[in-house]
């Protein structure tokens, strides 16, 4: 695997050009991380959005549209227009709160359990591929990266909640 100006033989890893390699590594891995899950929702007529709310729903069941709001962190009308279409075509149902009838609570449908696995295979076996090839330690490096990548005020909350699982 090619090496972009290793980190390791400068230990000036901070200066800008280190820096803008690091920004533009990440734009071309997020480029290819989408591209695979990007062919399966155009099957469906969705976008990243509907993936992300794919995701969190599988990942937090009978999670709150509030809380769902607080992890996206997009506005009601665009949550709205993505999960009416999700919720429309039977991949997440929806559930009145047992304390709070106003609440309502998300789950994934058979359907969209089942989309939401596919997508994530495509994502998993390019990651498994990424760690095998990088390392146990470069592992735990990148994890504390994107760890360090998350707003101070919510990091810990972020991380417990990952955790949990």
């Amino acid at each position: 695997m090619a090496d972009i100006k290793s980190s390791a033989a400068n230990p000036l890893f901070l200066r800008e050009e280190e820096l803008r390699q690091g920004i533009e590594l990440l734009f071309y891995a997020y480029r290819d991380f989408t591209s695979d899950p990007d062919s399966i929702l155009a099957r469906y007529d969705f976008g990243r959005a509907h993936h992300r709310v794919l995701h969190f729903v599988g990942r937090n069941p009978g999670i709150s549209v509030a809380e769902l709001l607080g992890i996206l962190r997009i506005t009601k009308q665009s949550l709205s227009r993505v999960l009416g279409k999700l919720v429309e075509q039977d991949f997440i149902r929806q559930q009145q709160g047992n304390r709070d009838r106003r609440q309502r609570l998300l789950f994934l449908t058979e359907q969209g359990a089942a989309l939401e696995r596919q997508l994530s295979a495509v994502q998993q076996a390019r990651v498994a591929r990424a760690y095998r090839q990088a390392g146990a330690e470069a592992v735990a490096g990148y994890r504390k990266v994107l760890q360090g990548l998350i707003d101070e005020s919510v990091r810990e909350q972020v991380i417990a909640s990952i955790n949990r699982r």
